[in-house]
């Protein structure tokens, strides 16, 4: 018997009854991914089980390279089926990796494998898989219907235009654009006076009016979240249009000035974001492109990113409690990339809690690094220690994979087997009502409510 079956993650019988009955046919709300819209707007058909499996794939290809997997065989020119069996031969290895889960509930979930992928399987796998991706209905859209999803979050940059969001209005999933601006924010990152470029911005005026322009434009499109991805969230009160001038007339911004910048861009953007009952995601805490030779050779997310370890509390209090003071903080959810920062999230959020919003203020799901059993564990119980469980939106896949709509199972299986747990050892009563609230609303329910597609 394969040992993705009906108890996989679940250690009690609680939790198998809260899963079974509650959580496990629900629709998936998946309002944070990396998906391309043009993809899913094209149908696209996947080449091979590479190209589906491994195919951008980052999280992947980074234990390759620490199983001594050569880099030709990972992002190189090397035939998709060598690249496949590179990864068979590494997924033995991965035992208490929650990629060893994930890949294994694909294939199941899917293409209906049971056997472990291994070196010995690794042909076996591939061709069963690749004569099932031949046909149409495992297209990019046939895969998100077959996971029934209700809703899908891209992440898009103010300059897209959106078109393929809107060529899938009549799609049965909605397709939803989300904003975010980190290039025009990051006022030091090289990336920052070629963006101005393109965008045609030349003054700090023309920053903020941009942002106003495209906030209301992907509006139009249904966009209700943002996201800013931030080492640390920035605090600083001063002339940010001073700091905008110093930097395109050549200048060298300091980080006291650099912290102005980011708080005014920032908080225009919260400002827009309030009048149109958006929510604003703020991840926290990525150290990115650590290997610089690798950044030049391959780009940004190619699997050389990590957990950074500043201390976020005073500033993050500065900012959320600024925005409050002027009456401009929106619905916002907070993730952070180091676990030591969850006690700091955890009571961050009720410092600004606020009516009519339920949770106004969320602890976002175990993100990247975090998004394992353990991780999840310590989010959430962090969160049910701290403030209102009950209240959580739950849980996202922060993926480009078209089949990674299994996190959500695993999700709603370490959250049920928790759960279960607590009930079974007398820390909260057998109360089917209650608990049928708690696990439909944070695997499905508290989204559609929170978010108002």
């Amino acid at each position: 018997m394969s040992f993705i079956n009906d108890d996989f993650m679940l250690k009690n019988k609680t939790g198998k009854r809260l899963f079974e009955e509650y959580a496990k046919d629900l629709p998936i709300i998946d309002y944070h991914c990396h998906l391309v819209p043009k993809m899913i707007a094209e149908d696209y058909k996947f080449k091979s089980t590479y190209d589906l499996f491994l195919g951008g794939d980052h999280y992947k290809w980074r234990q390759m390279r620490s199983n001594g997997v050569p880099e030709e065989d990972i992002t190189g020119s090397t035939p998709d089926y060598e690249k496949w069996l590179q990864w068979a031969r590494t997924m033995p290895l991965l035992i208490g990796n929650p990629l060893y889960h994930w890949t294994h509930l694909e294939l199941k979930r899917y293409f209906d494998i049971d056997k472990p992928l291994t070196e010995e399987t690794a042909k076996e796998t591939w061709d069963k898989c690749n004569k099932l991706l031949a046909r149409d209905d495992f297209s990019a859209q046939s895969l998100i219907k077959k996971s029934n999803v209700e809703v899908i979050c891209t992440t898009d940059d103010p300059v897209d235009s959106l078109e393929y969001h809107q060529q899938l209005k009549g799609f049965s999933t909605k397709i939803l654009p989300t904003f975010r601006p980190d290039k025009i924010v990051e006022i030091n990152k090289e990336t920052f006076l070629p963006y101005l470029e393109s965008a045609n911005v030349k003054t700090f005026d023309d920053v903020l009016r941009f942002l106003t322009e495209k906030i209301e434009f992907f509006h139009s499109v249904g966009c209700r979240l943002s996201d800013h991805a931030l080492e640390y969230v920035p605090f600083g009160i001063g002339d940010a249009k001073a700091v905008f001038e110093k930097k395109v007339n050549g200048g060298e911004v300091t980080y006291e000035e650099e912290n102005i910048y980011k708080t005014a861009v920032l908080k225009h953007c919260a400002s827009e974001y309030v009048k149109r009952d958006w929510t604003m995601q703020l991840h926290i805490g990525a150290l990115r492109n650590n290997n610089r030779k690798m950044y030049e050779k391959l780009g940004p997310d190619t699997g050389f990113d990590s957990i950074n370890d500043l201390c976020i509390a005073e500033k993050l209090s500065a900012f959320l409690g600024n925005l409050e003071y002027d009456y401009v903080l929106p619905k916002t959810i907070l993730y952070t990339l180091n676990p030591k920062d969850n006690f700091v999230i955890g009571t961050m959020l009720g410092n600004f809690q606020k009516a009519p919003t339920a949770g106004k203020i969320q602890f976002g799901s175990g993100w990247w690094f975090n998004d394992h059993r353990d991780g999840m564990e310590a989010q959430m119980m962090a969160l049910a220690n701290l403030g209102v469980l009950g209240r959580f939106v739950g849980m996202l896949t922060d993926s480009r994979s078209f089949v990674s709509y299994t996190r959500h199972e695993y999700f709603r299986r370490i959250l049920c087997n928790m759960i279960g747990k607590w009930v079974e050892e007398g820390e909260y009563p057998n109360d089917k009502a209650s608990l049928k609230r708690i696990i439909e609303g944070i695997s499905y329910y508290n989204a559609k409510e929170y978010f108002k597609f």
